[in-house]
């Protein structure tokens, strides 16, 4: 599968079969702080990835208003 890692950007490719949580695991990246996105679709970390699926890993931003 190919995986899109964002800050910085750089693009991966990865075997699969693979749950969210391992690939986590694997690149060594806390959960709590990115979001997965598998084809256009948030997913969660029990999700069994394939080798045809396209993910994006992005960091969670958060902010707020003064």
């Amino acid at each position: 599968m190919q995986v899109t890692l964002r800050n910085p950007r750089r693009v991966l490719e990865v075997a699969g079969p693979v749950r969210v949580s391992a690939l986590l695991d694997r690149l060594e990246i806390h959960r709590d702080t990115v979001l997965v996105i598998r084809n256009a679709t948030l997913v969660p970390s029990d999700t069994l990835l394939e080798d045809a699926d396209e993910i994006e890993i992005r960091p969670v931003i958060s902010g707020g208003s003064s």
